[in-house]
């Protein structure tokens, strides 16, 4: 019920459909104490952990425009006390509990900064998160990947890719929640892309080590 201002150049999290996954997913139980929101943009992902009773979620992100963004965003939803603001190249120091990732969804080059939460060359962010996970995963720990099947529709990435990626890094499946976009454009009949985003799902992929 809160506002959250994302500001020029960092992408607005618009799509309820990522954010309602982080909301709804059960947590790992027991909770975990300490929690990452790798490349956090905004620090909407960090603040529903710590709404959700995670007491120290630490949130990164390499671009300086989204680092002022979610610090700004981060007090004005007064979560201050349990969320740190870091600068880091996907992982900060150390383990945790619980690892979120929610990396952009296309694998294609940007043209612009804003671009950067839409486009992931080469799958970069995505591949670096899967590889990383299991290091900074506490024993037990649970890594929650947000990811669309978008990439899949339109070509640029298969379902087979991505799990003989987790397969590569050491990392298992343990469960799944899948969600339906809920955002405009989904109805857009005048999207050039509204008959591949009728079937789009996004989904909250839970790995282990």
């Amino acid at each position: 019920g809160d506002r959250l201002h994302p500001h020029y150049g960092v992408f607005a999290p618009i799509r309820g459909d990522y954010v309602g996954l982080v909301a709804e997913t059960p947590l790992p139980v027991p909770v975990p104490q300490r929690a990452f929101d790798v490349g956090t943009g905004t620090g909407v992902l960090a603040a529903v952990l710590a709404r959700r009773g995670i007491a120290e979620v630490v949130a990164t992100d390499l671009d300086p425009r989204a680092l002022a963004c979610a610090r700004e965003n981060i007090v004005r939803l007064g979560v201050q006390d349990q969320v740190t603001i870091e600068a880091a190249d996907l992982f900060p120091t150390g383990r945790a509990g619980l690892i979120v990732c929610n990396p952009p969804w296309l694998p294609a080059r940007p043209s612009s900064a804003l671009e950067h939460a839409i486009y992931d060359p080469e799958n970069r962010m995505l591949r670096g998160f899967l590889s990383g996970l299991g290091a900074h995963l506490e024993a037990g720990g649970t890594g929650w990947l947000i990811l669309s099947d978008l990439a899949e529709h339109l070509g640029l990435r298969s379902r087979e890719a991505l799990l003989d990626w987790i397969a590569a890094a050491g990392l298992v499946v343990v469960g799944r929640l899948d969600a339906r976009p809920t955002h405009p454009r989904a109805r857009d009949t005048a999207d050039l892309l509204h008959t591949v985003r009728t079937r789009e799902i996004t989904s909250l992929w839970q790995l282990q080590a």
